[in-house]
């Protein structure tokens, strides 16, 4: 008996229900990207290994999925790593490529490569799947799409107000009801600066980015275990517990980070954004959030989170700016920055919420029925009609029993029929069947295209 097939764990088949939700998510993102002046771009789902290592830390690295040499990959692979079973030496030997972990790198390959070829400041959008060797579990695959959005090229704050202007048309457009988190790596920079732990900042924002998760008592017993001081965790206690309005926590961190020439640059940098931000009066909920600290590793400026106010699943997009993004690859200094949206995530909040439309204008909206060979070159005919009226339509292929092919109607949802036999084609009329109301009306072509459009 032949072994049922299966994909692999961590991956996912998605159906056609599911594809039409998903497309409807891609579209819509795709809309708003391109209305402010973005354009695609894609890249291979490999890269060359030499350009993925290194890029995602000791961790990262492990994630990797590395793709064999073709051929006899083993042929020049040496017998002391063999023997001695050195898989982190011998994959470099016998793999030079690898699946995209992310969209960034070979973004910001694609930069480096093709510099003499675009024009800067560069505006991409990306829709494109990665891959990561994680272990699978609910909410995490090892196969995920990225909506990344970014413009490298420029330090120009605005670009920043532009991407919470596309936050805010996209979800406004999916009706998700969602708040913007921002904060600024500078500000948390000058934080660890005047607690007298510069050279800690990695810890503390690691520490203080869980404080919602854990809560100030655990976050203050990690900061102990981190090997800060009393006297350096008591100062900062005031500053990652900040109230009041944006502009209120802006003016009591003004005066805080008054010792710190790069926290106040951050300060300087979040009250242009936020002036820019009061003048458009946005439908978006936009917060300064000083325990926001992800990719603290990788970001220079502003850091931005998006999370749904009606669903606790987390980040649903995030992002920020980035001051040498392609200088891994040898071009110094072209200041970038971007966000990523996070399909699966927003797929899951939409279809908890019930929020995705009932007609998206992917289904199949008629279908003729079948009655012979007659009928079928008559309806061939009606059909070419119905389609250039943009009706999704089609004609069933076989003569089958009409059980069978109201069948299939009804399983795919399809809200009209049109029957067609011998008394129709001589009257040139239609017997149009609505499938939801059961009733059935004689239309000619032109009624038929007017009854689905106006449906």
């Amino acid at each position: 008996m032949a072994q049922k097939p299966g994909i692999p764990k961590g991956t996912r088949d998605f159906s056609p229900v599911e594809m039409v939700k998903r497309n409807y998510i891609f579209d819509t993102v795709k809309e708003v990207f391109q209305r402010y002046g973005y354009l695609p771009i894609e890249t291979p789902a490999m890269e060359n290994l030499s350009t993925l290592l290194g890029k995602y830390g000791e961790e990262g690295d492990k994630l990797l999925f590395k793709v064999l040499n073709s051929g006899d990959y083993l042929k020049k692979a040496s017998e002391e790593f063999l023997s001695s079973k050195a898989s982190g030496k011998l994959t470099t030997q016998i793999s030079e490529k690898g699946l995209r972990y992310d969209l960034t790198v070979p973004f910001a390959r694609f930069v480096v490569q093709h510099q003499n070829e675009i024009a800067f400041p560069f505006k991409r959008y990306q829709i494109q799947p990665v891959w990561r060797a994680d272990r699978p579990q609910k909410g995490r695959y090892r196969e995920f799409f990225q909506c990344d959005v970014d413009v490298v090229g420029s330090n120009s704050l605005l670009n920043e107000v532009e991407l919470i202007q596309i936050v805010d048309e996209v979800y406004r457009k999916l009706n998700i009801n969602v708040v913007l988190k921002l904060n600024n790596r500078k500000v948390l920079a000058g934080i660890a600066e005047i607690i007298g732990a510069a050279d800690r900042i990695i810890d503390i924002t690691v520490a203080i980015d869980k404080l919602e998760k854990i809560g100030l008592d655990k976050v203050n017993e990690e900061l102990v275990e981190k090997g800060l001081s009393k006297e350096a965790i008591d100062t900062l206690q005031p500053i990652i517990m900040l109230e009041g309005s944006n502009s209120e926590k802006l003016e009591k961190l003004r005066a805080q980070l008054a010792g710190s020439e790069i926290g106040l640059k951050g300060v300087e940098e979040l009250e242009k954004v936020f002036a820019y931000l009061n003048t458009l009066n946005l439908d978006l909920e936009v917060e300064l959030d000083l325990t926001l600290a992800r990719g603290l590793n990788y970001y220079t400026g502003a850091i931005f989170e998006v999370k749904a106010k009606d669903v606790a699943i987390g980040s649903i997009t995030g992002g920020g700016r980035y001051d040498d993004l392609t200088g891994i690859f040898g071009l110094k200094d072209v200041s970038g920055v971007g966000i990523s949206f996070g399909a699966d995530r927003i797929y899951d909040v939409m279809n908890q919420l019930e929020l995705f439309p009932q007609d998206s204008g992917a289904r199949t909206n008629l279908l003729f029925v079948n009655f012979g060979e007659a009928e079928q070159v008559y309806c061939l005919n009606l059909l070419k009609e119905v389609r250039k009226a943009g009706i999704n339509a089609e004609l069933f292929p076989d003569s089958a029993k009409m059980k069978k092919q109201m069948t299939y109607a009804n399983k795919k949802e399809i809200p009209y029929v049109a029957m067609v036999g011998e008394n129709e084609m001589k009257d040139g009329v239609i017997n149009l069947k609505n499938m939801n109301s059961g009733e059935q009306q004689l239309v000619t072509v032109e009624n038929l295209i007017k009854v689905i459009i106006n449906h």
